[in-house]
């Protein structure tokens, strides 16, 4: 389906629900495609392909909001969920800070060719993504130690969206992208360990050989083997780049809007106050060109924009849609994400933690004896009190160096406490969404043996 249909389909949504009796409505249409295919023991396991178009509609009537969706493009499907919406919208709770954005606050220009969110190229044929399944399969088991590969797959989508509201916003763009990953195990029966590798990115030529995701996946596993349980005490511990980002990520949940409106988070009274080390900053960058989190527009038609979230250390401000803004007495910070049948709501895609001068190697250097964490399992986070607790695995440090890997183990503190003393490595990559180092955070509480 083209641009211009689904501009078209989120028209006739709009101009159903005006017929419908709602003053204000907005629409989304969403078309997408995507193909998977995952190899095992050296052959085919499963090939899947999925495409089809999804409409959403959100009426609004007097602070009262209701949405509806659908698979069937049909003008009397689109008819039917107007007048389903109108109906459920008048016997919705009334909320006096729902509603559209002003006219003036909305995005009217804006250069998607800069952002290279669609790649031009070509859909690759399933062979080509069986090719690369079964090239990822080869590297892994070609380490020593690994005995089986658990899946590798290789997938490709495209997704493109329009988005279109009464207050006199339309846009929309394309984005897509090519992945190819591998789960591979070493030892055999209750000595089993496992570990994977994954590589995704919006341009298929900017995506790495498969073969080195699968050798990447086969050496972790393989270097997981015969884990111990570490002592039981209070240590210094370096979160490795690949779990790192769920430091900023429980950051990020504690500023959203719509805990801070509930009054349900850790960091509540925490705006204008130090949440990161003197030096560390946190920005959303939107604009990225090729990342899978840039969007030149946010759910409600707002322009997005560069934002520093923490500077220097010091939190500037909440992530905030319309709705949640007006609970608060403030301005959207463009953050509305939505779904075809849910309203918009606050979230953040790309951000960038500041890196530091030290390499991986020199954090565990510093940090003597103590955990580096690669995996973990399970969590328990008190998103009031910022009390964290997660099951975590990876390797035992002791004299700056690794000596044997380590699992069955718990790593406890308080978010508050753990992110105010973050020291950051140098190695983030930054074709993610998430840029973040490796953190060593000290003095964590460890239950091991």
């Amino acid at each position: 389906m083209q641009d211009d249909d689904l501009a078209k389909l989120t028209d006739a949504l709009l101009d159903a629900a005006r017929k419908a009796g709602a003053p204000e409505a907005d629409a989304i249409a969403v078309d997408g495609r995507s193909v998977s295919i995952d190899v095992r023991a050296g052959a085919l396991e499963q090939a899947e392909r999925a495409e089809g178009v999804e409409i959403g509609l959100r009426v609004l009537l007097d602070g009262r909001q209701a949405c509806v969706s659908a698979s069937d493009i049909s003008a009397r499907t689109i008819s039917d969920m107007a007048e389903r919406a109108v109906a459920m919208a008048r016997e919705a709770p009334r909320d006096p800070c729902v509603g559209l954005a002003d006219a003036a606050q909305l995005a009217r220009s804006w250069d998607l060719a800069a952002l290279e969110l669609e790649d031009p190229s070509a859909e690759p044929a399933p062979a080509d993504l069986e090719r690369d399944a079964r090239e990822a399969e080869a590297a892994a088991l070609s380490v020593a130690g690994v005995t089986q590969v658990q899946a590798a797959s290789a997938s490709y989508s495209r997704r493109r969206l329009h988005i279109a509201a009464s207050n006199g916003f339309s846009g929309g763009y394309g984005r897509s992208s090519r992945s190819v990953s591998a789960v591979a195990i070493s030892g055999e029966g209750l000595t089993m360990e496992r570990d994977w590798a994954a590589e995704a990115r919006i341009w298929q030529a900017d995506l790495p050989p498969a073969a080195e995701v699968g050798l990447l996946a086969g050496q972790r596993a393989a270097e997981r083997a015969d884990p111990r349980r570490p002592p039981t005490g209070s240590y210094p511990v370096v979160f490795d780049e690949r779990i790192a980002g769920s430091l900023v990520n429980h950051l990020l949940a504690a500023i959203n809007g719509t805990a801070i409106a509930r009054g349900a988070s850790w960091l509540r009274d925490g705006l204008g106050g130090p949440v990161l080390p003197a030096g560390l900053s946190l920005i959303e960058e939107p604009h990225r060109p090729r990342i899978s989190g840039s969007r030149p527009f946010d759910a409600e038609g707002l322009p997005t924009a560069r934002r520093a979230i923490v500077q220097e250390g010091i939190l500037t401000g909440w992530t905030l849609d319309l709705a949640t803004a007006r609970k608060l007495g403030m301005t959207s910070t463009a953050n509305a994400g939505r779904g075809t049948s849910s309203p918009p709501a606050p979230g953040v895609g790309n951000v960038t933690l500041t890196q530091g001068s030290a390499s991986r190697a020199d954090l565990l250097r510093d940090m003597g004896t103590g955990l580096l964490i690669t995996s973990f399992i399970g969590a328990t986070i008190n998103p009031t009190t910022g009390d964290y607790s997660r099951g975590a695995s990876g390797f035992w440090v002791e004299g700056g160096e690794i000596r044997y890997p380590v699992n069955e183990c718990t790593v406890a503190g308080n978010l508050r406490e753990m992110l105010a003393r973050i020291t950051p490595a140098n190695d983030a990559r930054p074709h993610l969404s998430h840029v973040v180092p490796s953190l060593l955070v000290e003095g964590l509480t460890l239950a091991g043996e």
